[in-house]
């Protein structure tokens, strides 16, 4: 499990990433495997045993298949210290939340 990133573009990536899915410019599964690429460098099966999760279960979630649950999507993305909530589907709503002072 060795990556090239520095702490600092780990972080970056994970923000940028986080960023895109507030824009909808990318899913949340696509998040998921570039996070397990480039900051993990794991593979599929490794990165599902970290997570507590099956491998076809982190193969549906990257590619967007199926319905996982929210308790799923949270085990998924815990590792990265992120968790699944609530964001209006109003793009403007949603850039008024994320820009509150």
């Amino acid at each position: 499990m060795s990556t090239s990133l520095s702490p600092a573009q780990r972080e970056a990536l994970l923000l940028e990433m986080v960023e895109q899915l507030f824009a909808e410019k990318t899913t949340p599964g696509a998040v998921l495997k570039i996070l397990r690429r480039q900051v993990l460098a794991m593979n599929q099966t490794e990165y599902a045993s970290l997570a507590g999760i099956s491998r076809r279960t982190l193969s549906d979630i990257e590619t967007g298949k199926g319905s996982p649950s929210m308790a799923v999507l949270n085990r998924a993305f815990r590792p990265f210290g992120l968790t699944v909530g609530l964001m209006p589907r109003s793009p403007a709503l949603r850039e008024r939340l994320l820009n509150r002072p």
